[in-house]
């Protein structure tokens, strides 16, 4: 097939890797424009732009797709179906309806559950017992096109949001490549119970609070590892948590119900470090 891929971070690097392998005719490549990165703010391009150009794929990194003028562009591509995983820009009606079989979204959860922005860390830090992925075929609804395929994987205690993403970016890009080898099926309508919506994440929401729950605080910083990353004060110093168990192990402290026990944690400046290695450094903590 003649596809149009659209994506931006490294989530959607795997589904595009297997539409290649798959012998699909990837024409085109849209992403998010380069922003400035690092000390030097220099112009760093997406994880996908960076992919596709190394194959010699054509990319296009408009900041928004509304005028006339782009969308002709788009149409002129002649495509038979658009892929769309974690692009970051909304799909006019134009646009939707361009390709001959429509455009095909890579969503992170069991719709209609954590439509949105976050679905990954909403589902970990709603104590969720399984994510997934769902394949959708898109409409101007945020989230609502009826769904072609839809697998489930477990969230364990051990889940994070790391692991999880990486997880379902195997399991989007094998269900995606499995969608279009019939592309004109319509799909199940999603059901209008069960609805939950996954807000983009908010740097104000991190810092860990131990009146909770240890499984809500666990769920928390496990739905956060790594970015933005929970955190709290030890010792006068703001110290971020990236993986947590229930548990008495060193360093562990009191939530509402019983101790939780911090597994990988990193102090401002520093690297990532086991518990052990952390604590020789910092021995003692105290929260404050």
């Amino acid at each position: 097939m003649r596809l149009v891929f659209m994506g931006t971070p490294d989530f959607a690097v795997e589904t595009l890797q297997a539409l290649l392998a798959a012998g699909h005719d990837v024409i085109c490549v849209y992403s998010q424009p380069p922003k400035p990165a690092g000390r030097g703010m220099v112009l760093k391009q997406t994880p996908v732009h960076v992919f596709a150009a190394s194959k010699g794929i054509e990319v296009r990194t408009p900041v928004s797709l509304k005028s006339p003028d782009e969308q002709a562009r788009f149409a002129a591509l002649n495509a038979d179906a658009a892929v769309v995983v974690a692009y970051g820009l909304l799909l006019p009606k134009a646009i939707l309806a361009a390709p001959k079989f429509g455009c095909f979204n890579v969503h992170a959860s069991l719709l209609p559950r954590w439509r949105g922005a976050a679905p990954i860390q909403r589902a970990i830090m709603a104590g969720d017992k399984e994510s997934g992925v769902s394949i959708m075929r898109m409409e101007e609804g945020l989230d609502t096109g009826p769904v072609m395929k839809m697998a489930a994987l477990p969230i364990t205690p051990e889940t994070t949001a790391a692991s999880l993403h990486d997880e379902l970016a195997t399991l989007g890009a094998k269900l995606m490549v499995e969608v279009l080898q019939n592309p004109s099926v319509h799909g199940t309508t999603q059901p209008t119970d069960g609805v939950t919506y996954a807000r983009k994440i908010d740097k104000a929401e991190a810092r860990i609070d131990f009146a909770k729950s240890a499984i809500e605080v666990r769920n928390h910083i496990n739905g956060l590892s790594p970015f933005p990353g929970a955190w709290c004060m030890m010792n006068g110093a703001r110290v971020k948590v990236l993986e947590a168990r229930i548990g008495t192990d060193a360093p562990s402290f009191a939530c509402a119900d019983g101790p939780i026990h911090f597994v990988k944690l990193q102090r401002e400046g520093k690297g990532v470090m086991d518990a052990a290695t952390f604590l020789r450094g910092f021995p003692s903590p105290v929260l404050t």
